[in-house]
């Protein structure tokens, strides 16, 4: 028996099987608030825990993702969409030879912010805040994890990696909280942070179209004449398979979207690296442009497939018109709660200053789920 394996033997075996510009878990920026290291786990295995085990992530299960939640078993909710962002980020990570945990953590964690009722839900909050610094659910996610979750008694947040909470930014520079800060030269997140920003749009693009179909919205026959991507890989499912029942046809089809849209971004990634000479993490960050991407085909492929879903699902009416009902809900919920913050309970009440009033109440709305909205605008008769 060799015993047990602790944080120091997990960290020499990253050292020892991942690529020289993997973010390595023993070379983390630490955290903002100091705790000793974990035993039995690296710093981005204890994110993930930290993440899984957070309020706002159970939250998620009861999140828009496209179709309001409730509409039907088998569709996605924000948490089903988050968990699968996951697994295709891992799977991109080994394949380069990158940080898993990182980049599943990251994953775990970037919807985090969302609004109820999905993007509709972003854009009232944006609005109903335009004169108070608006509302984006990155930066959401990122406020969430460093400081309104309340689970600890030494800080406030769930008190992450440098690494984690900078791969949440997206398209916002991250320096704030780095205790190196005026030495740091960056352009570009982590690799890793670059792999779950992809892992999210392949998810998305395939999931929203499986949706798409279980819901009677998108036709097989629309999707051929109008997405390449589409026709090509239903012609090798065909070829392979032949005739098949419309489920697992579908299934498959999709299957072979994601593996293509993977195996590009693995394949392109890989040769881009060594093209660019890349050598570690530090070269990564002075990056002018992210090195994760796909290759010009399959951007043309990706473009096609979201112009299709936006005129096709996104704003259909039986999509949009729900949405736009419920998304109704939260301008008088807001307004209710700027007159009446003692609603929001103790926390929340005790705030200085119209801003600081109108980002509690976003805070707080923002943090709800969908059927919260409803249950809440019925409990103080707002709303129609």
């Amino acid at each position: 028996m060799q015993g047990v394996c602790d944080r120091l033997e997990l960290e020499a075996r990253e050292v020892a099987c991942l690529a020289p510009y993997a973010q390595f878990s023993q070379a983390t920026q630490g955290r903002v608030h100091l705790e000793p290291p974990p035993e039995w786990r690296t710093h981005y295995q204890r994110d993930r825990d930290r993440v899984i085990h957070s309020r706002a992530f159970r939250r998620l299960e009861y999140k828009t993702q496209v179709f309001l939640n409730g509409t039907g078993d088998h569709l996605r909710t924000r948490l089903t969409h988050t968990v699968e962002v996951a697994g295709i980020a891992r799977n991109i990570a080994r394949a380069l030879r990158l940080n898993e945990d990182l980049c599943e953590t990251i994953a775990l964690a970037h919807d985090l912010g969302h609004a109820p009722y999905g993007h509709k839900g972003e854009e009232t909050l944006d609005h109903l805040m335009k004169d108070h610094g608006g509302f984006e659910h990155n930066l959401q996610s990122l406020k969430i994890v460093e400081a309104l979750e309340r689970k600890y008694p030494g800080f406030p947040g769930l008190n992450l990696t440098w690494e984690t909470r900078e791969g949440l930014c997206k398209h916002h520079v991250f320096d704030e909280g780095h205790p190196h800060k005026p030495h740091i030269i960056r352009h570009q997140p982590s690799l890793e942070a670059q792999v779950a920003n992809l892992a999210d749009e392949i998810a998305y693009y395939n999931h929203d179209l499986d949706d798409g179909l279980e819901s009677g919205l998108l036709n097989e026959n629309q999707l051929s004449a109008s997405v390449e991507a589409w026709r090509l890989a239903k012609k090798h499912v065909e070829q392979q398979f032949g005739v098949l029942e419309k489920e697992a046809k579908h299934f498959y089809v999709i299957r072979c979207l994601i593996d293509a849209m993977v195996r590009d971004v693995v394949h392109f990634t890989s040769r881009r690296l060594e093209s660019e000479g890349v050598r570690n993490v530090s070269e990564v960050r002075a990056s002018l442009v992210p090195l994760v991407t796909y290759s010009q085909a399959q951007q043309q492929h990706n473009l096609e497939l979201r112009e299709y879903l936006y005129r096709n699902l996104y704003y259909h009416p039986e999509v949009h018109e729900p949405n736009r009902r419920a998304v109704a809900l939260l301008v008088p919920l807001f307004d209710y709660y700027l007159k009446n913050p003692s609603e929001m309970g103790a926390q929340y009440g005790q705030v200085n200053g119209q801003n600081e009033l109108a980002r509690a109440v976003c805070n707080y709305i923002a943090g709800m789920t969908d059927r919260f909205v409803c249950n809440e605008c019925q409990r103080l008769g707002i709303g129609g």
